[in-house]
């Protein structure tokens, strides 16, 4: 079958591959819609040690079951679904909290992604899509997800409605948009996305309809909201999020393109800002994020760039040097 496969660093090709086996209790999915990450391109730029060269990459995925092994599904069924694999008995999965499964292996990363014609997942991993949902908006159920997740753990800490919330987020890629789509969904006008790309910002404002700037060209006030998302997780990020924040605000930090950095624990603790990490979703979040989908709450999706698996080197190009207005590519392999 036909894979695009990173081959090494700022290089994807399009390659034969063998077509998976099934086991027990998996099942084979014919992809028909899968996302380009952020980390799938943090790969592709040789920064995951996770992610060696000769992987098939690929975990935003939609597709139909092509082969079965379980008495869950049957072939011909329309299905998104969880790229994290879970043990489903650690303390973590019997909390609900599988996203923090002490034994979990990854689509695209510990084993081959859906960068790809098929691709083998475990049945327990999988999403049924409603009628009347695409394929292709099912495949970002994924990246949306994590947008449900961080949102929904930093509105716990909030101390009033986020609606009533002056809020940042930091990136406008996939998940900065996705963000931003949902918090206007649920109400939320004073909103603001720094962004670099003057094509994304273009785009969110035409899509999203809240103000933007570039931080490069205008700087952000200290102390002006009351809750911020870095939804890039670099240095400068990370150290404009917390001056941005206002005391007894609440920093959500998703994006992780630096592994380490330092930042001002004296504001943290005299202004009582609650720092939260988020990691991906539960499988509840997903089933949830696939419900949001299916009402729209996201939008009409038209910002979403439609691309051919055979295009996927050229899309990984394109996304590397910011030619692409869209902050998600998705590819298709039919």
């Amino acid at each position: 079958m036909k894979a695009l496969v990173y081959t090494q660093p700022n290089e994807m090709q399009i390659l034969d591959r063998s077509y998976p086996s099934l086991d027990t209790e998996e099942v084979v999915l014919k992809i028909e819609s899968v996302g380009i990450c952020g980390s799938d391109m943090h790969a592709f730029h040789g920064h995951d040690p996770r992610r060696k060269p000769g992987l098939v990459l690929g975990h935003e995925f939609a597709g139909t079951i092509a082969e079965t092994r379980s008495s869950l599904f049957t072939k011909g069924q329309r299905v998104t679904g969880n790229p994290l694999i879970t043990c489903g008995h650690c303390e973590y999965c019997l909390q609900g909290r599988n996203n923090l499964c002490a034994n979990r292996t990854m689509v695209g990363m510990t084993r081959p992604g859906a960068f790809a014609e098929y691709m083998s997942i475990p049945a327990s991993s999988l999403i049924v899509i409603p009628e009347g949902l695409s394929l292709d908006a099912a495949a970002l159920t994924e990246p949306a997800a994590t947008a449900v997740h961080a949102i929904n753990l930093s509105m716990r800490a909030l101390q009033r409605p986020i609606q009533e919330c002056r809020v940042l987020i930091l990136g406008g890629g996939a998940i900065g948009m996705l963000s931003a789509l949902l918090l206007k969904h649920y109400g939320v006008d004073d909103l603001t996305v720094a962004e670099v790309n003057p094509l994304r910002r273009k785009a969110i404002v035409q899509h999203v309809g809240c103000k933007t700037l570039n931080p490069i060209d205008e700087k952000i006030t200290e102390n002006s909201v009351e809750f911020v998302m870095d939804c890039v997780g670099a240095v400068v990020t990370r150290n404009t999020a917390l001056a941005a924040v206002k005391p007894g605000g609440v920093m959500m930090h998703v994006g992780l393109q630096d592994w380490a950095s330092e930042i001002d624990m004296r504001k943290l603790t005299l202004a009582e800002i609650t720092l939260l990490g988020t990691y991906t979703y539960s499988t509840v979040d997903l089933q949830a994020t696939v419900n949001l989908l299916a009402r729209n709450a996201f939008g009409d999706l038209s910002w979403v760039e439609k691309r051919s698996l055979d295009d996927g080197p050229q899309a990984f190009s394109d996304l590397h040097a910011g030619k692409t207005a869209a902050a998600k590519v998705l590819l298709k392999p039919f």
